[in-house]
């Protein structure tokens, strides 16, 4: 896993109006568990065949094998405790401020252009170049690493609430001044309301970077978690381990992204773009 060094620019959730993207058909999905099988029946082979040095890249019995015994042990699941509490505590972090900052930096006008030459510095800092400041200020503590990944995914759902407010209706804006409505309930009941589909896939970015940033941390600063495990396997020569447990990493982030596309389907079920979705 590698930290991206920029972020990228928001992401407009699906329009309104339109058709949904069609359901994924059960050919599709043989497709897909075909393409599985097939990397796996080379990761099996190429060592086995001598194409590949197997001191490099042991075959994928060996790996499950080394996953196997990995998984009975209760280091492991303490690790991936570890690693899934500062990813979690880290995440839940960054959504808080970013959500909170970006309703308040879009909504007044005076901080959105004080604080814009602000942000376009500071976000594109990779997270690793962090690394000697976390270590230097927490150790090798979680802290460290929850540094990190509260940076990362920071700028992800700070620059999409920025982008929602921005795209509240105009017209709507001025007739609810014209009411005299007041900040708070202006903000509650009209910007919000537009700006939470872009929070949610600002969640959503968020949520992978976050996981990739807490492996990282862990792999780099020696914070206790999976990728700590890794760092470990890798220096005493255990290989089929170290590829078990990067795989168990994989398998976190492909969990992590479905969860992360649960909630934003179920947070957005009012929206017309997930509805026509499910019905399609």
């Amino acid at each position: 896993m590698t930290a991206t060094a920029t972020v990228p620019p928001p992401v407009r959730p699906a329009p309104r109006g339109g058709r949904g993207r069609p359901a994924r058909s059960p050919h599709r999905a043989l497709l897909g568990l075909a393409g599985v099988a097939t990397f796996l029946c080379l990761l099996e082979l190429l060592p086995r065949t001598g194409l590949v040095n197997s001191r490099f890249l042991p075959p994928f019995s060996d790996m499950a094998e080394a996953l196997g015994e990995r998984a009975g042990t209760g280091e492991f699941w303490r690790a991936l405790g570890d690693t899934l509490t500062t990813w979690s505590i880290g995440l839940g972090i960054a959504l808080a401020a970013g959500v909170v900052i970006g309703m308040l930096i879009g909504s007044v006008r005076v901080l959105r252009e004080t604080t814009a030459s602000v942000i376009e510095f500071l976000r594109p800092i990779p997270s690793v170049a962090l690394i000697p400041l976390a270590v230097l200020m927490y150790g090798t503590g979680r802290e460290a690493t929850l540094l990190l990944v509260i940076y990362a995914a920071f700028w992800q759902i700070l620059l999409q609430v920025l982008a929602g407010v921005q795209d509240v209706d105009p017209v709507a804006r001025d007739t609810a001044r014209s009411y005299r409505f007041r900040f708070l309930t202006e903000v509650t009941r009209l910007v919000w309301p537009t700006t939470l589909p872009y929070a949610v896939v600002g969640f959503r970015l968020a949520a992978s970077v976050a996981l990739i940033l807490t492996v990282t941390g862990e792999l780099i600063i020696g914070t206790p978690g999976l990728g700590r495990l890794i760092a470990v396997a890798q220096t005493s020569g255990a290989v089929a381990s170290m590829y078990a447990l990067v795989i168990v990493t994989g398998l976190l982030g492909v969990a992590v992204n479905l969860l992360a596309r649960l909630v934003e389907r179920r947070v957005l079920r009012w929206h017309p773009s997930v509805r026509q979705e499910s019905a399609s």
